[in-house]
């Protein structure tokens, strides 16, 4: 069975030992960025390689020029996931810690995968607080696994440029959400990027009412209510996510994904690309 876009920790206990798996650590704090390969050393699921988010998962930015957390080149995430053992015939699982600490980056990894046509991988759902919270198995220290050849099949249309955005958002056949907290959206706390706001236009949609408070994503069934009411009359595909470096949005896109409905589109700069325009609007 191929996992697509959730697994239970009951089913990924089943393959820690699998050779055609490979489980990831995203566990990431914005605030301490070496936070999450600390606590990767100090235990992680058996078997677990580390996937650091600003050094593996994103380009380094340039400021004035890009958002905080812009995309690695098509080779670089190839070579990526060549050098973790990931091919064509391997399945991955992603997990992160929150809602307990740190951000919910998990998702970024699986969609970057899914963006170059790997579709065998999953979040867990829950995480490692899960993981934790029903005493399964763990380890400490660094892991590897024998390197294989990932060949990238781009999904271009999955991505959305700024230019996009700024056509788009004025068309009524398309939708635009901001997955940022309400209070971020409005331009009222605004405490990691320098312009508050948002993109006129976008609908705010937070990533975390997708989940329980304990972190586990809410029935598929639910999620499908939740977004068809959302896009109404508005297919998956002409709908875009942004939030505010192109990370927790794709907590959205896997959400969409995981109700059944299809796959929605990333603006993967994001609101911290979006103000390094003076000439593009802002509203509050």
């Amino acid at each position: 069975m191929t996992h697509t876009t959730l697994i239970s920790t009951s089913d990924l206990s089943l393959h820690l030992t699998d050779p055609d798996w490979v489980i990831l650590d995203c566990r990431f704090d914005l605030k301490a960025p070496d936070w999450g390969e600390q606590q990767y050393l100090r235990s992680h699921i058996p078997g677990a390689l580390f996937a650091h988010l600003e050094r593996d998962l994103s380009a380094p930015p340039i400021p004035g020029h890009t958002g905080r957390h812009p995309l690695p080149s098509i080779d670089e995430l190839a070579q990526t996931f060549s050098r973790w053992g990931i091919d064509g015939g391997i399945q991955v699982v992603a997990y992160d810690s929150w809602p307990a600490s740190g951000l919910p980056t998990a998702a970024r990894l699986w969609w970057l995968l899914r963006w170059l046509g790997h579709d065998a991988v999953a979040v867990l759902d829950g995480g490692f607080t899960a993981w934790q919270a029903e005493g399964c198995r763990v380890q400490s220290g660094d892991q590897a696994h024998p390197p294989r050849t990932f060949e990238p099949r781009l999904r271009l249309e999955w991505l959305a440029t700024a230019s996009e955005v700024e056509r788009l958002r004025q068309d009524s056949a398309y939708l635009l959400f901001d997955s940022r907290s309400s209070d971020r959206y409005r331009g009222e706390n605004e405490t990691i990027d320098p312009i508050a706001g948002h993109i006129p236009g976008a609908i705010s949609v937070h990533y975390s009412e997708n989940n329980t408070p304990d972190g586990h994503f809410l029935p598929m069934k639910v999620l499908r209510q939740r977004f068809k009411a959302l896009l109404g009359d508005v297919p998956p595909e002409k709908t875009i996510f942004y939030c505010g470096s192109g990370v927790t949005s794709a907590w959205n896109l896997l959400s969409l994904a995981h109700s059944g409905l299809g796959d929605g589109r990333l603006y993967a700069g994001s609101w911290s690309d979006w103000i390094t325009d003076p000439q593009r609007p802002v509203e509050r």
